[in-house]
């Protein structure tokens, strides 16, 4: 394929392999009726000067191990395409959120972006569960005990608090938030939801506006922290909203670690006013060997992972070729960055 050669009857569509691999097919019943042809990375990456391309699937293989802090020469080439290709309309993320820089930068150019928001709620959201769970029944404590192979029964004062009855604050009540809220209340927890606006969104028992967070904090056992990256929220969890927490509550973070002021969060969990956090994301990706974070007995530590699972690679194409379908026929597509 010469992609230096221009052809302006033909819809470029720009992949990796592997997703033109597993969804070439599917795009062709899509665009039928369409003159197009898939570019990959290393294809397009030979074109002189501007690229051709129309369409862009930032897929999972694409980012790979890149993170916000470290882009990997693979992720840093696509970007590049991108940059060069003057007739770019639209780009898919794999991703959730848009928040990284490449995304705003898009759309000034009046290139429409959209997200994989919901494709991986279950995963995620089943992640949040997990650090409720492993905090609320002292896991890191058992843990600890079992590598010192010392047998240590939670009896007396280190026996753990029933989680039926206790409150938990979901700040962000996307699909992701939503699903937390649903496990929570499996397990009998009282709910309260954080959003925008204080619209009631069952299962929560109780919704905010995030314009009143701070009161909603004062009745939280646990805060966990759902919510896309804004301007609104970056640094939301800083020394004045922990102060505002029980103590001894516990943080949960699968949002974004911008959320969260770092060094306010590893003071409070140094002197003992929150009691623990399960962190899936960090102000700086990977995080610092140096971060007292590692060391602290009452945090659990995840490398940005919550979202990972099998089927996520698979969930992510079915977003993109509904929006392909839904650019074809001139419908709003899904989950549009604004």
């Amino acid at each position: 394929m010469n992609l230096n050669r221009q052809d302006s009857q033909a819809l470029v569509l720009l992949l990796s392999t592997q997703a033109a691999q597993d969804f070439g097919p599917r795009i062709s019943a899509i665009l039928q009726d369409r003159a197009y042809r898939l570019a990959s990375p290393e294809e397009a990456a030979q074109a002189n000067g501007a690229c051709p391309v129309n369409i862009a699937f930032i897929s999972r293989d694409v980012t790979g191990k890149s993170s916000k802090t470290r882009l990997e020469p693979p992720l840093l080439r696509f970007y590049d395409i991108l940059r060069r290709s003057p007739g770019l309309a639209w780009v898919h993320a794999h991703s959730a959120g848009a928040d990284r820089p490449i995304y705003p930068e898009l759309r000034e150019r009046g290139v429409r972006v959209t997200t994989s928001s919901g494709a991986n709620a279950d995963a995620v959201a089943q992640m949040a569960l997990t650090g409720v769970l492993a905090l609320g029944r002292c896991l890191p404590e058992l843990m600890d005990a079992q590598r010192r192979k010392s047998w240590e029964p939670l009896l007396g004062p280190r026996a753990p608090r029933d989680l039926p009855g206790q409150t938990a604050v979901v700040v962000g009540l996307g699909p992701i938030g939503q699903e937390i809220a649903r496990l929570l209340k499996a397990l009998r927890m009282r709910v309260i939801g954080v959003r925008r606006g204080a619209v009631d969104t069952p299962p929560c028992d109780r919704t905010v506006a995030f314009s009143q967070v701070r009161e909603a904090l004062k009745e939280a056992d646990w805060l966990i922290l759902a919510c896309p990256l804004t301007d609104e929220t970056s640094g939301f969890l800083d020394a004045g909203a922990i102060a505002a927490l029980p103590a001894g509550a516990c943080v949960v973070n699968v949002a974004r670690g911008e959320v969260a002021v770092e060094r306010d969060l590893v003071a409070a969990l140094q002197s003992g006013h929150l009691g623990g956090a399960f962190l899936d994301v960090f102000e700086q990706e990977p995080l610092d060997p140096a971060s007292p974070l590692w060391d602290m007995r009452n945090v659990l530590v995840s490398p940005h992972t919550a979202g990972h699972s099998s089927g996520h690679y698979e969930a992510v194409g079915e977003i993109f070729l509904d929006n392909l379908a839904r650019w074809r026929d001139g419908q709003p597509m899904k989950n549009m960055m604004a």
